[in-house]
């Protein structure tokens, strides 16, 4: 027959042992739980990540959208003074407000804008050599198909460098050039 202090040990080892079953089986239900928690709050992060991306997309497609905008009204209020100009200064030229002579000032200044060859621009370098060979020409002898191309490459200058004095200066020049081959050209006969 077994002694009694074996069959305490036996006793108490099965005790421990389904004690330890037992927690571990609870250990297990909770783990359970735990894990099936995470898998939630997973979740619930990929909705917020989805969310967001989807407002970020509204957000920066509605920037994108005003930039467009503001851009497209900066670009037209520019034409719109430009154009204002080139009339303004071509009137003043025709109707001999402007004496010819004051260009000069105005070419000197416009000349400035030649330091920008060198940069990313919307001219050729072909169009920069051109545009320094009218503006070194004596406005004399500029013809008035040449103070056009000198308006029309002025006009490139100023889509890119509007923030310039220097571009606006160009243009005027151009102007000027234009309105006054325009009044020789008038009174040769030429219309």
């Amino acid at each position: 027959m077994p002694d009694v202090a074996t069959i305490y040990v036996i006793g108490l080892s099965l005790t421990i042992i389904g004690m330890l079953g037992g927690g571990l089986f609870w250990l297990g239900g909770e783990f359970r739980e735990i894990r099936m928690r995470f898998k939630q709050i997973d979740e619930r992060f990929r909705e917020i990540d989805r969310r967001f991306d989807e407002l970020r997309g509204y957000v920066d497609d509605k920037f994108n959208e005003l930039k467009g905008y503001i851009d497209s009204r900066v670009n037209r209020l520019s034409e719109a003074f430009s154009s204002y100009q080139e009339f303004f200064i071509e009137l003043l030229m025709t109707e001999g407000v402007i004496k010819p002579e004051k260009a000069v000032i105005a070419k000197n200044e416009a000349r400035r804008i030649m330091r920008l060859a060198t940069s990313t621009n919307p001219l050729t370098k072909e169009e920069w050599k051109r545009l320094g060979e009218l503006l070194d020409k004596d406005p004399n002898d500029l013809t008035y198909e040449e103070a056009l191309e000198l308006r029309e490459l002025a006009r490139k200058v100023i889509r890119e460098y509007m923030d310039y004095a220097e571009a606006w200066k160009l243009l005027m020049y151009a102007s000027m050039m234009v309105g006054l081959t325009k009044k020789k050209r008038e009174e040769q006969g030429g219309g």
